[in-house]
């Protein structure tokens, strides 16, 4: 069969390995926590294997098995976490899944798993979450492979062994299935993974948005206290379930029965709105454990934003909620809210909720939530959920986009964002989500990249522009304030794409028109010369001139612009002439309507319950908001055009003689700053040849980048275009890579850009072209221009170096030479240090 395990290690001996500790997110939307197993959990064990049901044990055991004996209770509870691991997964204290690996002695780097969930938890994905965090464990403790005996009718554990992703074999022996499973990650693993992670957080969001039953607890009789104004709301939107207020003495709150406790209600009870005091939520949140509440909306503060005391008392909120199979909004936040006709929930603290409409909102600040929904509200743009995070401590934006990528409803995303909790696995789910549904982001802190008190993220340490760069190759519109914010949302909610980027103008004020002419010139668009109709142009001519600009190939978008003459009436049936042109064409029209702002009822096309629909024309205060919103537009549509690349396999490179020159340098587990021949050594794996300033170059190349080419490197002949480029081990981001020219001029103006790595070839020539001083690279003034596609090689190769190498914590190359023909590296510096852990994107799927 499998082999013969080796003996158990001292347990005494060994670490506990707390960092394999983790919460997870299970298909259904609950929760679960993982940990290593330890030797107290003998009565967890005998409690958990008594309630499996017969054929749950045969299937693990290969036989009847009734009962443990105490001799087995100790061994599987005793393990040394190396050649014996187990972990188990616990909600609300109690064992309800076990997987462990034993290595086998004649079989290097190979170990048996096997595991075991509840029979009332299985279908809920435990097996395959622990499948992940048992092979990321024995990875780290030197084991490459699993092996796995399975019945053959124990379907269900054969098909979570064969959907993980891994490489795997099978063979028939004795009849038993024998599966091996090659622990490396694979891009189908790494795939696999993030699909389970994408559908266990949209199915957790959509626990909370569409719940069945609401509890408020801490509503009190004072009328405008948080829980009364919240149960208020609650009552008035109409949600479709049941309300229950909770107070400890009142009979009724707002005219509703009051219940003394979440546990004395009588139905059950799907989302909890918590205003008690903070020091009280603690027993709360053990109260709707018991009641088996799925959801927590925490508005009450005194948390994270009060200091160290209240982060502990946020982290412990955190916990016990999770340990429960509960996820939570906030705390200190403003609340959630969904316009599905058949839910209705409006859970905030805002008196005024915007209709329906196809915009899902993020927001991490309570405090501007009720601004952000009076303003969303005036300008008639429809939402159709909300969320506010307040302090973050657990549901993010990046669940919410799990959520709003499958939801059907939500056409556009805007985030406001105060924090980045996970910036790699944002940039990630942008990217997708962004392919179909168009993100707009504010994110505050520019000046300082900090973290408001309270939230549970770090700060990050790459510049801002960085940052927005960043976001720009996930495809995330980012705006500079919530004005463009409403701007840009109201042209995405009810307006088709642009296909390209010219641009005509139509006005009856020539100073409307040159003004929209200069904001279009000045964003780099293709704008035509305006077509001035006169002051007393009437829905005809803006008929005529509309249709004709629609039917124009050479025109991708339409800015109307209409003012009432200094003298006399104007004509009120232009709006409506514009609105009917606008509903039949595949172009956007934005406008500038007497000075509207949002979608004036005028040009607005109505939907069945009265709000805005696709089709509503938005109308803006000046052309040049009209402009920019529509330029934020058509640069998104550009992105989104754009084949998306792929990161190329490339000739020359050797990732494994890399791994084992990183693993020898850093045997000491100190940083080292690597020698100039040792950073030579490693590019060469990468096919990347170093060459100093004295022309002595490197050895052990492997073909690729970095030959001098005519024209270069000899002595006597002209140099290149000095460049620099630089990858960084970013602990928000992962693996970054910045590029610029090698010149003082590029450094005072900070002229670099920068790239998540690896780099795809069209994102490694978007890269060489995002700088500012780019045309010195391609034939500025007549100049030959130099040889891009050798630079945009050496890009992608340093790219894959710095996405392969996690202890790579930065590597220079200043300056490299791009000539007319091939490049040269000319110096290089390199840090190498110790990652903290694995990168989130490889590691197993958890909560932060």
């Amino acid at each position: 069969m499998a082999g013969k395990a080796e003996p158990a290690g001292d347990t005494a001996r060994d670490t506990y390995p707390y960092h394999w500790e983790a919460d997870v997110v299970l298909t259904d939307g609950g929760t679960a926590h993982l940990r290593p197993i330890r030797s107290e959990d003998a009565d967890l064990l005998r409690a958990f294997y008594a309630r499996l049901s017969p054929e749950s044990i045969y299937y693990r055991f290969f036989s009847p098995r009734p009962r443990l004996s105490d001799r087995e209770i100790e061994h599987f509870t005793n393990v040394d976490h190396d050649r014996r691991a187990a972990l188990i997964a616990t909600i609300g204290g109690a064992m309800v899944a076990v997987v462990r690996y034993d290595r086998l002695a004649d079989r290097p780097g190979t170990a048996e798993v096997a595991f075991l969930v509840e029979d009332a938890h299985q279908g809920r994905g435990l097996g395959a979450v622990l499948l992940e965090h048992i092979a990321a464990a024995a990875r780290e403790r030197g084991v490459h492979r699993f092996v796995a005996s399975v019945l053959p009718d124990n379907r269900r554990m054969t098909r979570v062994f064969r959907e993980v992703g891994y490489r795997a074999e099978q063979r028939f022996e004795e009849g038993v299935i024998e599966l091996v499973l090659d622990l490396e990650p694979t891009e189908t693993s790494v795939e696999v993974m993030a699909a389970r992670e994408h559908r266990a957080e949209a199915r957790s969001i959509q626990r909370l948005l569409f719940p069945r039953s609401v509890a408020v607890i801490g509503a009190s009789r004072a009328e405008h206290s948080v829980g009364q104004t919240v149960l208020r709301h609650l009552l008035r939107g109409d949600f479709s379930g049941p309300v229950y207020p909770v107070h400890p003495t009142a009979v009724a709150v707002a005219g509703v029965r009051a219940y003394a406790s979440v546990l004395d209600i009588p139905d059950d009870v799907d989302l909890a709105v918590v205003s008690v005091r903070a020091g009280a939520v603690h027993e709360v949140v053990e109260q709707c454990a018991g009641k088996g509440v799925r959801g927590l909306i925490v508005v009450s503060s005194g948390f994270g934003e009060t200091g160290a005391e209240g982060r502990a008392r946020q982290e412990e909120l955190v916990r016990l909620a999770r340990a429960y199979g509960m996820r939570v909004v906030g705390p200190n936040c403003l609340g959630i809210a969904n316009t599905d006709p058949d839910v209705r929930l409006n859970a905030t603290l805002a008196p005024t909720m915007p209709g329906r409409g196809p915009v899902g909102f993020f927001s991490q600040s309570g405090a501007l939530g009720i601004a952000i929904l009076q303003r969303t509200a005036e300008r008639g743009l429809g939402l159709s959920t909300f969320v506010s995070a307040g302090n973050r401590a657990d549901v993010s934006g990046n669940d919410l986009m799990q959520y709003w990528e499958e939801d059907p409803a939500t056409k556009a995303v805007l985030l406001y964002l105060e924090s980045l909790g996970n910036p790699r696995k944002f940039a990630r789910l942008a990217r997708r989500l962004g392919r179909r549904k168009p993100i707009v982001a504010v994110k505050s802190g520019r000046s300082t990249q900090g973290v408001p008190i309270g939230h549970a993220a770090r700060a990050l340490s790459l510049p801002d522009h960085a940052v927005s760069a960043l976001f720009a190759q996930a495809g995330v519109i980012r705006v500079e304030d919530l004005s463009e914010l409403f701007d840009v949302a109201q042209l995405l909610a009810y307006q088709p794409l642009p296909s390209g980027d010219r641009i005509a103008i139509i006005d009856n004020s020539d100073s409307l028109g040159l003004l929209a002419q200069d904001a279009a010139v000045a964003l780099g668009l293709d704008v035509r010369a305006p077509v001035n109709l006169g002051p007393g142009a009437g829905a005809g001519e803006y008929e005529a001139a509309l249709a004709e600009a629609l039917a124009d190939d050479g025109v991708d978008a339409v800015v109307a612009l209409f003012t009432p003459p200094t003298i006399g009436g104007y004509d009120v049936r232009v709006p409506e002439r514009i609105r009917r042109l606008a509903a039949g064409s595949t172009k956007p029209i934005v406008a500038t309507y007497l000075g509207s702002e949002g979608m004036p009822e005028e040009l607005r096309v109505t939907g069945p319950d009265g709000t805005a629909a696709a089709g509503s024309i938005p109308s803006y205060p000046a052309p040049e908001n009209a402009v920019r919103a529509l330029a934020y537009v058509i640069r998104y549509a550009q992105w989104r055009r754009r084949p998306q690349g792929h990161v190329p396999d490339l000739d020359g490179t050797d990732r494994r003689r890399a791994r084992a020159l990183v693993g020898e340098w850093l045997r000491s587990g100190a940083p080292v700053d690597a020698t100039p021949r040792q950073a030579a050594d490693l590019l060469a794996c990468y096919g990347v040849e170093v060459t100093d300033e004295h022309g002595a170059g490197s050895t052990g190349g492997t073909g690729g980048t970095g030959g001098a080419g005519d024209g270069e490197g000899g002595a006597g002949r002209a140099r290149g275009v000095p460049a620099r480029v630089v990858t960084m081990e970013d602990p928000s981001f992962g693996a970054v890579v910045s590029f610029g020219l090698a010149d003082e001029t590029a450094a005072l103006l900070d002229d670099r850009a920068y790239r998540l790595a690896p780099l795809t070839e069209v994102e490694a020539a978007e890269l060489v072209r995002a700088i500012r001083t780019a045309p010195l690279l391609l034939g500025h003034r007549g100049a030959e221009p130099v040889d891009v596609p050798a630079l945009e090689d050496l890009l992608l190769r340093v790219s894959r170096l710095a996405d392969d190498l996690p202890e790579v914590a930065r590597l220079e190359l200043d300056p490299v030479e791009v000539g007319v023909s091939g490049i040269v590296v000319r110096r290089v510096g390199l840090r190498l240090e110790r990652p903290l852990g694995p990168r989130p994107e490889l590691g197993p799927r958890r909560l932060p």
